[in-house]
């Protein structure tokens, strides 16, 4: 007779009942990452290779860790600014790479928390999951009633796990904040807060239950967003039980198709049910990522998962509706107004630079898609603004970001060609027939008329392009503007050889000396020798780092 064995005990699973071995382990894990970051950066000098070795390594360690630190590299996965590049990217993969729990420990934790054998709750009920993410994972079953309903369980010891390793965390964050003093610059005490207070919500599935039908009500209207129905007397906190809609995965291209829906039409209806939650209710979903979401067979949007909710105040939803209206007008000195009120943008003596580089890409991506291609002709202006770091993501837009982010990933891959703003033109002509009225319901209709009416009396293309023009001449930008760049790179690559020779002065010297001491004083030509080692460790990494220099400055000027 063959004998099953229990799956064997996750690294997070067998550090629950030690706070300290749990301690050890995320301080030595975030010891590396730091070193490995700072490795790659000074030492092997940005290397791609490097790089995409060391997010793997990264992806590994967040899955061993366990839920907390899933949900953490997931929220990380939208931040290019505290992360390269291939962090970012390997991060994404922690979405699908979630493993499963034992049903039988689903079923305890059903019976415990409703306080009924799972046959007298439900009629039917299947023990494999259909899907696992990193919080529980969720059993299709069936009520009495004769309802097919789908059952979302808590993964066990998942309130003891976070209690500790938000506490871990904190000390970490705090020390880190301490002793780096870059670090404030990215505000990561806000971040771990709002961080914190969002995860702890969405373990609590009564609150996602109330989430659920307070979206229900905001789209009561919209008859193409379907929620699905929640079931309060076979829901508490570690268990949730919803009506079980089934779809297309949001992002099947393909299987869309086959059954004759126009993926651009569903693109459409994402993005404005987003604007929507964005400007207009100030409540989205914060994780629109393809398990959330699905397309039903006559086309309508499901939306599923409603634990990650986030709101947006008052004064931020003006603010984001100034922003959008600006970016539809082309207006870029109220793009980069509304953007350092927001505070994604840092106040420069000179905004000359960024509102250059904020006009050219509202000018030329703002009705198209985006071509990588594009870029050449303001990557001048691109290198030199961004060295000088004047964007930053505050803690209060990690999650906006995270969800557009994640929704216009979702929108590429049924649409390669998709652009936003004209996706969202549906929801911008709906707006004008809202009455206006006080708080952001008012200043988003006031904002859309503008906008209607700025398009009647919209002057010519060629009037604005020799305004624009005129503006820039009368600014000195077309001249000054390269000029300073040119002067910025011939000075970084001055500073750089002046320090590679310093270098090579000093230990062609020390290594001189050591060779005169060697003949009398050993221990004095050790020490001149090491010095001579030390120094040339040193001019190797400027040597690298000026050959980088004119790498990157060959890639400009091509």
């Amino acid at each position: 007779m063959l004998q099953t064995t229990a799956p064997k005990p996750l690294r997070w699973q067998r550090q629950l009942s030690s706070p300290l071995a749990r301690q050890v382990d995320i301080s030595v894990s975030a010891a590396k990452l730091t070193f490995y970051l700072w490795w790659d950066r000074q030492i092997a000098r940005q290397s791609a290779h490097h790089r995409n070795r060391r997010a793997q390594w990264l992806v590994g360690t967040l899955l061993d860790l366990g839920p907390t630190f899933i949900k953490i590299g997931q929220s990380l996965s939208t931040r290019a600014d505290l992360l390269p590049l291939e962090y970012v990217k390997a991060l994404g993969q922690l979405q699908d790479r979630v493993p499963e729990f034992d049903s039988s420990q689903a079923i305890a934790i059903i019976e415990s928390e409703l306080g009924y054998p799972l046959h007298v709750l439900y009629r039917e009920f299947d023990s494999t999951p259909i899907a696992a993410a990193s919080l529980g994972q969720v059993h299709r079953a069936r009520l009495h009633t004769g309802e097919e309903v789908v059952v979302k369980v808590q993964r066990p010891g998942l309130e003891q796990l976070f209690a500790m390793d938000f506490q871990i965390v904190g000390r970490l964050v705090r020390w880190i904040d301490r002793i780096v003093p870059t670090a404030r610059h990215y505000d990561i005490l806000a971040i771990h807060e709002e961080f914190s207070e969002i995860l702890n919500r969405e373990i609590d599935y009564v609150q996602e239950a109330m989430n659920a039908d307070r979206f229900r009500h905001n789209f009561a209207d919209h008859d193409l967003i379907v929620v699905p129905k929640i079931y309060p007397k076979y829901t508490t906190k570690r268990v949730l039980t919803m009506e079980y809609v089934p779809g297309i995965k949001v992002n099947d291209r393909q299987g869309l198709l086959a059954i004759g829906i126009d993926p651009r039409e569903i693109n459409h209806l994402g993005i404005c049910s987003y604007l929507k939650q964005l400007l207009q209710d100030g409540f989205f979903q914060a994780d629109p990522h393809p398990g959330n979401m699905a397309v039903s067979h006559d086309g309508k949007l499901i939306f599923y998962d409603f634990g990650m909710m986030a709101e947006v105040q008052p004064i931020n939803r003006n603010q984001m509706v100034q922003t959008f209206f600006a970016v539809l007008k082309k207006d870029t000195d109220q793009v980069v107004q509304t953007l350092v009120d927001m505070g994604l943008v840092e106040p420069m003596a000179d905004m000359t630079p960024v509102k250059r580089i904020v006009g050219v890409l509202v000018e030329r991506f703002a009705d198209k898609p985006v071509e990588i291609q594009a870029f050449k002709s303001v990557r001048n202006e691109l290198y030199a603004v961004f060295e000088q770091q004047p964007f930053r993501l505050p803690a209060r837009m990690t999650f906006i970001i995270k969800a557009l982010t994640t929704l216009d990933g979702v929108a590429r891959d049924l649409d390669p060609n998709y652009n936003l703003l004209a996706a969202a033109k549906p929801f911008v002509k709906s707006l004008a027939t809202i009455p206006a009225k006080q708080g952001g319901l008012g200043e988003l209709a006031r904002q859309a008329k503008g906008y209607l009416a700025y398009r009647m009396t919209k002057p010519n293309p060629t009037q604005t392009a020799i305004e624009r023009l005129e503006a820039r001449l009368e600014q000195g930008e077309l001249q000054i503007q390269v000029r300073s760049i040119e002067q910025e790179r011939a000075l970084k690559k001055l500073n750089l050889s002046l320090r590679a020779l310093l270098y090579a002065c000093i230990s062609g010297f020390a290594a001189l000396t050591g060779a005169i001491l060697l003949v009398g004083k050993v221990g004095g030509s050790v020490f001149a020798f090491a010095i001579a080692a030390i120094a040339g460790l040193f001019l190797v990494k400027a040597l690298i780092g000026l050959k980088m220099r004119d790498h990157i400055d060959r890639m400009i000027d091509n």
